[in-house]
């Protein structure tokens, strides 16, 4: 009975992948909390565009990939809340400017790079099953330093996200706060990149914390459960595109979006 579940974890790439998506998981569980919390998804979705701008500048120039896309996530994060701030616009305006602006420069460079190959498509599409040991340890000391930041920061970072004003008021940097959670935004899409793709990437922070949302009402609690149910979506996903031979980022993706419908339908009503 205990074969179709052991048997994909004798090859290594599968192995790979399956700690890679835990740890997405857990680290897309506490900020897609805050995520959620803020109405922040669309920015969720800009700062991935807006990473691919710096892997294409480290492809062209040779350097790291991680880090260009840290680099490139982090700048337009920082610029997004600047914008926001200094100028007359609207959040969502300030995102539309900054991360189309991004994405393009990225697609230009890719454009006029001769050197160009399919490798980058991972960027876009993901491709969780190409992870390697690397990949997977450059994951793991990302993940432990959102997470690290998160619990030396939870107090301020939850008292930001629910009342800026009496934060304020109360001592709370509400600036330096609110651009250090664009950071670690920032930070955990890069991190998810790699296996969900900047097409999908936004589902993987948004659905589990919406779900959770749903089923339960305390902030940590909150974080905890969408922690399970992002991992119980990556491996179920991750057996799927194995079994299915399908793609194993959008398996994850459909599975969050099927627990997320299942607790729509049974969560109780509340205001």
């Amino acid at each position: 009975m205990l074969e179709p579940v052991l048997e994909p974890l004798e090859l290594a790439f599968m192995q790979r992948a399956l700690i890679a998506t835990l740890i997405i998981a857990a680290v897309g569980g506490v900020v897609g909390t805050f995520v959620v919390l803020k109405g922040l998804a669309f920015i969720g979705d800009a700062l991935a565009h807006s990473a691919f701008a710096g892997v294409a500048t480290a492809y062209v120039l040779g350097g790291s990939t991680y880090l260009g896309s840290i680099v490139a996530g982090v700048t337009t994060a920082l610029a997004i809340g600047f914008v926001t701030r200094r100028a007359r616009v609207s959040l969502d305006t300030a995102i539309g400017i900054l991360f189309v602006g991004a994405f393009s420069f990225g697609i230009m460079l890719i454009s006029a790079s001769r050197s160009y190959t399919v490798d980058l498509l991972s960027f876009v599409f993901g491709d969780v099953l190409g992870v390697s040991w690397s990949d997977v340890r450059i994951m793991a000391v990302l993940a432990a330093t959102v997470l690290a930041l998160v619990t030396l920061f939870y107090r301020e970072l939850l008292f930001t996200a629910y009342d800026p004003t009496m934060a304020a008021a109360s001592g709370v940097p509400v600036a330096a706060v609110q651009y250090g959670q664009l950071a670690l935004l920032a930070l955990t899409t890069v991190i998810a990149i790699k296996v969900a793709g900047i097409v999908l990437v936004v589902a993987l922070l948004v659905t589990p914390a919406a779900t959770a949302q749903l089923l339960v009402r305390r902030v940590p609690v909150m974080m905890a459960v969408a922690a399970l149910l992002g991992a119980v979506a990556a491996v179920a996903g991750l057996y799927i595109s194995y079994y299915a031979s399908v793609a194993s980022g959008a398996a994850m993706v459909l599975t969050a979006t099927a627990l997320f419908l299942v607790a729509l339908l049974i969560a109780p009503r509340r205001r």
